[in-house]
């Protein structure tokens, strides 16, 4: 009687297992089909969405990046300029010396003009730019 019992008990078990496997209809597989496809469609589009945000995010940061560096340059090349003019003007009021009485004033105000310009100029510039 044990014996029949298992034989009973296993014939259910394979058939109940049988059972779960048995073939969607057409119709139900192509509503299936249509709903995945419609979910993979929209996680698609979310994640080129977030693509997107993000990579006019990066653009944003670079150019940013790059107006600071450019911003940088300008300036560094801004002193450059001026302590070049400094030093042409340290030189020109030095020669101014050999001169005397009003020729050297003028000499002097020369060099000073030169330099305001100089500078007036790089001012302007960096004015420009910024």
């Amino acid at each position: 009687m044990a014996m029949r019992t298992l034989w009973a008990l296993g014939l259910i078990v394979t058939l109940g297992i049988a059972g779960c496997n048995r073939a969607e209809s057409p119709q139900k597989v192509q509503e299936d089909v249509a709903k995945a496809s419609r979910s993979a469609a929209e996680q698609d589009a979310k994640a080129a969405d977030r693509l997107a945000a993000a990579d006019a995010s990066a653009n944003k940061d670079v150019g940013q990046a790059q107006d600071k560096a450019d911003s940088k340059t300008t300036n560094a090349a801004a002193d450059a300029v001026i302590t070049q003019a400094e030093g042409d003007h340290k030189v020109a009021v030095a020669q101014c010396e050999s001169l005397s009485g009003t020729a050297q004033r003028d000499c002097k105000k020369q060099a000073d003009a030169d330099l305001d310009a100089v500078k007036a100029k790089v001012k302007s510039l960096k004015d420009d730019h910024s």
